[in-house]
C-alpha cells in the first residue's frame, strides 16, 4: 500500500560510464523519495505521539470491559472551564454505532477518537475500530484498502454518504486518513510498550540476583581455557534474546561443549521472495525496527570480509574433504554469493535474511539489498548474536549451507578465534540430503553427536507465515515494508513464546517416546550389541571421510569428459547396428556395404581413443592402492560412482517435484494453479526419462562390475538400485557413495550386513531422542526461572506508586504470565514448581517494596457457551466420521517423504497429535471363510498377452510384465493388476456381484483433480453406478509409500467401509472427504442427466473394518484389497482370508485369469 502525502516523483540521471562522450544515452527513472513536506508531517507525528500516551491509557483503563458511552457534543478535555476554546468539526468514525487544557489530538483520544492528521485534522477514527483492525493486521496482512472501501459500503447503505464543498460524493474518502490512523496508531501502541518495558526491566534488575554479565566479542586478558575443559560458568544472555526466548535464552550456565551439542541451537536462512519494488520509493522513518539489523551493521561486515579475502586463506584441515565441500557448494545456489537470485532492475530490496532459535521463534533478521545470498548476512546475524551471549555460551547453527560457510570462516580471518571456539555449523535436516554423504557425516543433524532432534527447518515455517506479506511488501515503501516484517514477526514470536509449553510436549511425545521407542525396539531385535554398533559406526565414518574416498576434481572433470564421450559412443553402436541390421534385409550395392563397413572402423578408431583418453587419467597413479585391479574395473568402477552421485541428485529433484504436486492436490500446500501444475508435470515427464536412463546405465555397470570382480581386490561390490520411484526413495543405499578403495581382511560389517546398518541408524537416533529429552529438561528449568523472575517483576512494578498511569497494562501483562502456569508444566517441570515461584514472586515483590498490591477494582471473566461443537456446524458434506475429529495435518514435509530421513524416521511436525478412538460397529460383520481357492490346480504359464471384453466393462488387458507381477509372491500389483482382475472378480461371482458397481482406481484422483463432468461421465458411466446399492472403490495413496486400500460404499444405510489391510486410520480422514466429494458429484451428475433421485443426502457414517493389521509385510497391499473386494462381490463384508493364504489368493487369480487365456 502506497503510504500518503509521504513521497513525490523526482528524476534521476543515469549515464554509462564506460560509453564515449558521443555514445551516452541518458535513462530516466522515476523514483519516489521523501520529500521536506513528508519528512515534516512524520515528525509532527512523533511529537503528538508523545503527547497522546497519557490520555490514551486514561480511555483504555476506564472503558476496558465496558460498553462504549455515547458521546455528547461538543467533546472537550478542558479542567480549567477557560471561557475561550477553539472549536473544530470532524468527521468520526466508530466501530460500534480546543482551549489551553489540552490540545486537539489529546481531546480526541480521551474520547476514544484517534486524529488521521497530527494538526487540524478533519477525520478521526474509532480507537476500538484500529485495536480490532491491529489485532486482524498481526494475524493476516496488511489490509487497509479493503477496510476502507468496506467502511465506504457500510456507510452508504445505511445513508451515510461524505461530500465535499460542491456536494458531489467523494470517491474513496476513508483510504487516506484511515491508512494514516492505523499506522500511527500502531506506533502509539509500540511507545506505550516501550514505557512499559523500560518500567519492567528497571523492576527485573532489582528481581534477579547480582551477577557478572558480559556480552563481548572480545575475549578476557587473560585467555579462558577451552570450553571443553572447564566447567560451565554462571553469566546471563542479553535480555533482548531472554525476552524472545525464554527457554534457549534464559539459562545461567554456559559452557557446554560443542561436541555435545553446545548450550544453543539457532537456525539461518534467506529468502528472495520479499523483495521491494524501486518504483514504490521511500518515507521518512517513522519507526525503528526491533528485529532488523542496520544496513550500516551489515556493510561494515560485508567490508571485513572483504578484507579478510584480500589475504592468502590459512591452510586448514578439514574433516570433511575439499571435494565433497566443492560438491555441496555447487550443487546449492546458496552457496553462490555471486547468483543473481533477483533482479536488482526492478528491486532495490531483493529478501530477507532471518535468525531464530530451535523453537522457530524469530531473534533477528537482516535486510538483503544484493542479487544473491552473500555470506556478509549470514556472517552479521552470527556476530550480533554472539554480541548479545555470555562469553562462554557455545553455539550451534543450522544453515542449508553450513559446510561451506564454515570452511570459509576457517580459511580466512573473518571472526577472531574468541568466536570460532565457541562455533559450529551444521546443515538443515530438509538439506542435508542435497549434500555429498562424506558432508552430511560430518553436518547432517541427525548423524552428528548433541544436537537432539533440532532440525534447522523452522526458518521454512517463518516463511510460510510471512507469505501472506509478499504482495504488500513490494508495493510499499521501503521503511514501511520494514515496518511490516518486524510488527508481524513480533506478533509471530509472541505467539510461539506463549506456546512453548506445547511444544515441549509434543516434542516429548512424538520425538522422545515414539522415535525413541522404535529405535530402541530395533535395537533389541536386531541382535547386534551396542558397543559393536558404536564401533562399526565409527568405522564408517573413518572409511568414508577419508580423502581416498574422493576422486580429486581434476580426475572428476577428466571422467565426466570420457563418461560423455562414452554415452555417445554407445548411442553411435546402436544406430550402426540397427542400420547393418536393415541394411543386411534388402538387396543393397557393394558400395553401400563399404560405407557402412568404413564408418564402423572409424568408430572403432573412436573408441580405442577413448579407452587412451582414460588410461592418460593415470588412475593408478592417484589410488596406488588400486594398482593390482583390473583398468577395466577401475574404470567401470568409477564411472558408476560418478553416475549415481547424477542420480541421487536427478532423483531427489523428482522426489521434491513429485510430493510437492501431491501435497498441493492434497491441500497440505497452496494449490499450484492449473498453469504451474501443468508446467510441473511437464518437468517430471521431461526428467523422469533421463534418471531412468541413467539408473539403467548404472544396474549395468554394477552388472559389469560384477562379472569382472576377483575376490582377491577385497573391493565391496555396489548394489543396483529400483527403477521405481517410490522403491528408490525408501532405499537407503541411494545417499551413499560407491566404495573404490580395497577393504583389507574381510569386508566391513557396516557395508555388507543390513542387521548392522539397520542398527547403526537405530543408534543413533536413540541417541538423538536421548540429547532430545536432556535439552528439553534444560529449557524447561530455564522456561520455569524466566517465569518466576518476570512474574517478580511485574509484582514489583505495580506496586510502584509512580507506575500509577500503567497500572491497567501491567495488570494485563501478569495475566498473560499468569496464564503460563496452566500451559507451560510438563512431565519434566512440574505444576507444583510454578505455583511455588507465583507465590516466591509475591513475597520477594513485598520484601522490595514494603508493600503489598494496591486494590484493584479487576473484571470479573465473561463466560460464553462454546457453540463450536454444535451439530449444525457438521462437514459440508453430511458425514460423521467415527474414526474421531480431524486433527491437524501431520503429513509428512515432501523432503522427509522423499527420503524418510536417513534415520528411518521423519521430522517432527510442530502440529499437536490426537489419538484416534475407533469405534467397532454396532453389528456383527458377515466374514466371508467360504471361499475356494483353487489351491489343487496347476496351470501352463501363459506365454501371449491377453486382451478380452466382458459383459458390460470396457476392453481389458493383461500384459505379460503383469502377470508375472501378478504370480511374484513379493511384487506390488499395479493399476492395471487392480483393475484387471476386479473386472475377472466380477464376472467370477455373479449374479452376487451385480449388485454392485466397482470403481477404477483412476476414479477416485479425477475428482481430486477436479475433472470435468463430461470426463467422470465418459469413464464410469458403462458402470451403471445410479442403479447399484453398493460402490466398491480401490484407493493408491503415494504417500509416505505407495499402498492400496479399499473404500466399501453402501447407500441403503449410508455407510462407509474402510479396509485398510495395515490397520492404518489416520490416513483415512483426508481420504474420507474425497469420497464424499465423488458420492456428491456422481449423484448430483446422474440426477441432472438422467433424473434419478438423489442418494447421497443425509448424514453418513464411517467405520474401520478391522482395527488389526492383516499384513506384516510391505508387498501384499494390492492383494489383500482384491481380497476383501472379492468377499464383498460374494455378498459378505470381511474377507476370511488369512496371511498364511496370501499366496493362494495369488493363484486364484492366476486361475481366473488363465480361464479368460482359454476362452480368447
Amino acid at each position: 500500500m502506497e503510504p500518503p502525502e509521504l513521497i513525490e516523483p523526482e528524476e534521476i540521471t543515469v549515464d554509462s560510464e564506460e560509453a564515449s562522450p558521443a555514445d551516452v544515452t541518458v535513462e530516466y527513472t522515476s523514483i519516489a523519495r521523501p520529500t521536506k513536506k513528508s519528512i515534516s508531517l512524520c515528525e509532527s507525528w512523533h511529537a503528538v505521539i508523545r503527547t497522546m500516551i497519557e490520555p490514551f491509557i486514561k480511555y483504555t483503563t476506564a472503558t476496558l470491559g465496558k460498553p462504549l458511552p455515547l458521546l455528547r457534543s461538543p467533546l472537550s478535555s478542558c479542567t480549567a472551564q477557560c471561557q475561550e476554546q477553539k472549536v473544530t468539526n470532524l468527521l468520526c468514525l466508530f466501530f460500534d454505532r480546543d482551549c489551553d487544557c489540552s490540545t486537539l489530538p489529546q481531546t480526541l483520544i480521551s474520547h476514544g477518537l484517534f486524529p488521521t492528521a497530527p494538526s487540524q485534522p478533519r477525520m478521526a477514527v474509532s480507537v476500538e475500530l484500529l485495536s480490532f483492525y491491529r489485532a486482524l493486521f498481526e494475524r493476516s496482512c496488511d489490509a487497509i484498502n479493503a477496510l476502507a472501501a468496506a467502511l465506504s459500503t457500510y456507510y452508504g447503505r445505511r445513508g451515510f454518504r461524505v461530500t465535499n464543498q460542491n456536494g458531489t460524493t467523494v470517491k474513496d474518502p476513508f483510504r487516506r486518513g484511515l491508512s494514516q490512523a492505523a499506522q500511527w496508531y500502531a506506533i502509539l501502541q509500540v511507545e506505550v510498550e516501550k514505557q512499559v518495558d523500560s518500567i519492567l526491566q528497571r523492576c527485573r534488575r532489582l528481581v534477579k540476583p547480582p551477577a557478572v554479565v558480559s556480552h563481548s566479542h572480545h575475549p578476557p586478558s587473560s585467555s579462558p581455557p577451552p570450553a571443553a575443559e572447564q566447567e560451565p560458568l554462571s553469566h546471563t544472555c542479553a535480555d533482548i534474546l531472554i525476552q524472545r526466548c525464554p527457554a534457549c535464552f534464559g539459562g545461567v550456565l554456559f559452557g557446554t561443549s560443542l561436541d555435545k551439542g553446545g548450550d544453543i541451537h539457532v537456525a539461518m536462512d534467506g529468502n528472495f521472495h520479499h523483495r521491494h519494488r524501486r518504483s514504490a520509493g521511500d518515507s521518512p522513518s517513522f519507526y525503528e525496527p526491533s528485529y532488523f539489523l542496520p544496513k550500516a551493521q551489515v556493510d561494515t561486515i560485508g567490508r571485513r570480509i572483504a578484507q579478510a579475502r584480500r589475504h592468502p586463506s590459512k591452510r586448514t584441515k578439514s574433516i570433511v574433504p575439499d571435494e565433497a565441500i566443492d560438491q555441496c557448494e555447487a550443487s546449492y545456489e546458496a552457496a553462490d554469493g555471486q547468483k543473481q537470485k533477483a533482479s536488482t532492475d526492478g528491486f532495490d530490496d531483493t529478501g530477507l535474511m532471518a535468525l531464530i532459535c530451535r523453537h522457530d521463534i524469530p531473534l533477528f533478521f537482516a535486510n538483503i539489498d544484493t542479487p544473491g545470498e552473500q555470506q556478509k548476512y549470514s556472517v552479521t546475524l552470527i556476530d550480533h548474536l554472539f554480541s548479545l551471549l555470555p562469553p562462554q555460551a557455545n553455539v550451534v547453527v543450522l544453515y542449508d549451507v553450513g559446510c561451506v560457510l564454515a570452511r570459509s570462516l576457517c580459511r580466512f580471518d573473518i571472526f577472531d578465534q574468541a568466536i570460532m571456539s565457541r562455533l559450529r555449523f551444521a546443515t538443515t535436516a530438509m538439506h542435508a540430503y542435497g549434500h555429498e554423504w562424506a558432508c552430511q557425516l560430518v553436518y547432517n543433524p541427525r548423524l552428528i553427536t548433541g544436537l537432539g532432534l533440532s532440525d534447522g527447518e523452522g526458518t521454512e515455517r517463518l516463511w510460510s507465515r510471512f507469505i501472506k506479506l509478499i504482495g504488500i511488501e513490494r508495493v510499499s515503501s521501503r521503511q514501511r515494508r520494514i515496518w511490516l516484517l518486524d510488527q508481524h514477526a513480533a506478533a509471530i514470536g509472541y505467539g510461539l513464546r506463549t506456546d512453548l509449553g506445547d511444544w515441549a510436549r509434543r516434542r516429548l511425545k512424538k520425538g522422545v517416546r515414539e522415535q525413541g521407542s522404535a529405535a530402541q525396539e530395533v535395537l533389541d531385535n536386531g541382535g547386534v550389541s551396542i558397543a559393536e554398533l558404536q564401533e562399526q559406526w565409527a568405522n564408517q565414518r573413518a572409511a568414508q571421510l577419508s580423502i581416498r574416498a574422493h576422486a580429486p576434481m581434476k580426475l572428476k572433470k577428466e571422467l565426466d569428459t570420457v563418461l560423455s564421450l562414452q554415452a555417445e559412443l554407445d548411442t553411435t553402436t546402436k544406430v550402426i547396428q540397427v542400420a547393418r541390421a536393415t541394411i543386411e534385409r534388402g538387396n543393397v550395392s557393394p558400395g553401400i556395404l563399404d560405407a557402412l563397413a568404413s564408418m564402423e572402423r572409424s568408430h572403432a578408431r573412436l573408441i580405442t581413443k577413448a579407452e587412451a583418453l582414460y588410461s592418460s587419467l593415470n588412475v593408478h597413479e592417484q589410488f596406488p592402492e588400486l594398482t593390482n585391479v583390473s583398468l577395466d574395473f577401475v574404470r567401470t568402477l568409477l564411472m558408476a560412482r560418478d553416475l549415481k552421485i547424477n542420480i541421487r541428485k536427478r532423483a531427489i529433484g523428482s522426489f521434491f517435484e513429485w510430493d510437492k504436486l501431491d501435497r498441493a492436490v492434497g491441500g497440505k500446500d497452496k494449490p499450484l494453479g492449473t498453469k504451474l501444475h501443468q508446467q510441473t508435470r511437464k518437468a517430471i515427464a521431461k526428467r523422469q526419462p533421463a534418471l531412468m536412463a541413467a539408473i539403467r546405465k548404472y544396474n549395468a555397470y554394477c552388472e559389469q562390475l560384477s562379472q569382472l570382480y576377483d575376490p582377491s581386490w577385497a573391493i565391496p561390490l555396489p548394489s543396483s538400485l529400483p527403477t521405481k520411484l517410490v522403491d528408490l526413495r525408501n532405499d537407503v543405499s541411494l545417499m551413499e557413495d560407491v566404495w573404490i578403495a580395497p577393504s583389507p581382511g574381510e569386508t566391513p560389517r557396516w557395508l555388507e550386513d543390513a542387521d548392522v546398518r539397520d542398527g547403526i541408524r537405530a543408534l543413533l537416533k536413540r541417541e538423538r531422542c536421548l540429547e532430545e529429552q536432556r535439552r528439553l529438561g534444560l529449557e524447561a528449568d530455564n522456561m520455569c526461572r524466566w517465569f518466576g523472575h518476570e512474574l517478580s517483576a511485574i509484582q514489583v512494578a505495580l506496586r510502584q506508586s509512580e507506575n500509577g498511569n500503567y497500572h491497567l497494562i501491567l495488570r494485563q501483562r501478569l495475566e498473560a504470565i499468569l496464564e503460563l502456569q496452566e500451559r507451560w508444566p510438563t512431565v519434566l517441570c512440574s505444576p507444583s514448581r510454578y505455583s511455588h515461584q507465583a507465590q516466591v514472586s509475591i513475597q520477594l515483590a513485598n520484601a522490595i517494596t514494603g508493600a503489598s498490591l494496591p486494590p484493584l477494582s479487576w473484571l470479573s471473566p465473561v463466560v460464553v457457551d462454546d457453540h463450536t461443537n454444535s451439530a449444525e456446524d457438521e462437514d459440508m458434506w453430511g458425514v460423521t466420521d467415527l474414526l474421531g475429529p480431524d486433527p491437524p495435518d501431520l503429513s509428512l514435509e515432501p523432503e522427509q517423504i522423499a527420503l524418510s530421513d536417513v534415520l528411518g524416521v521423519g521430522r517432527l511436525d510442530d502440529q499437536d497429535d490426537l489419538e484416534l478412538e475407533a469405534e467397532t460397529l454396532s453389528q456383527e460383520l458377515n466374514i466371508d471363510c467360504t471361499i475356494d481357492l483353487a489351491q489343487d490346480v496347476n496351470l501352463p504359464a501363459i506365454t501371449t498377452p491377453i486382451i478380452w471384453t466382458p459383459a458390460g466393462f470396457p476392453r481389458q488387458t493383461f500384459l505379460l510384465n503383469d502377470i508375472s507381477i501378478l504370480m511374484s509372491p513379493t511384487a506390488r500389483l499395479n493399476d492395471t493388476c487392480i483393475n484387471g482382475c476386479a473386472t475377472l472378480l466380477y464376472s467370477a461371482f455373479r449374479p452376487t456381484a451385480a449388485s454392485c458397481a466397482i470403481l477404477s482406481t483412476h476414479d477416485l484422483p479425477r475428482i481430486r483433480f477436479n475433472a470435468e463432468d463430461d470426463v467422470l461421465w465418459r469413464n464410469l458411466s458403462w458402470t451403471q453406478f445410479w442403479e447399484k446399492p453398493i460402490w466398491i472403490l480401490p484407493i493408491h495413496r503415494s504417500l509416505p509409500v505407495g499402498h492400496w486400500v479399499l473404500c466399501t460404499i453402501k447407500f441403503h444405510s449410508r455407510q462407509l467401509f474402510l479396509f485398510d489391510s495395515l490397520a492404518q486410520q489416520k490416513p483415512w480422514r483426508n481420504d474420507i472427504k474425497d469420497i464424499m466429494r465423488l458420492i456428491c458429484r456422481l449423484s448430483s451428475m446422474a440426477t441432472r442427466r438422467l433424473g434419478t433421485a438423489r442418494q447421497d443426502q443425509g448424514d453418513w457414517t464411517a467405520y474401520p473394518v478391522s482395527l488389526e493389521p492383516s499384513q506384516t509385510n510391505s508387498h501384499d497391499c494390492g492383494v489383500w484389497v482384491l481380497a476383501q473386494m472379492a468377499a464383498i462381490l460374494r455378498g459378505y463384508e470381511v474377507t476370511g482370508i488369512r496371511e498364511h493364504d496370501i499366496n493362494h489368493f495369488r493363484h486364484f487369480l492366476y486361475v481366473l485369469i488363465h480361464r479368460v487365456a482359454v476362452l480368447t
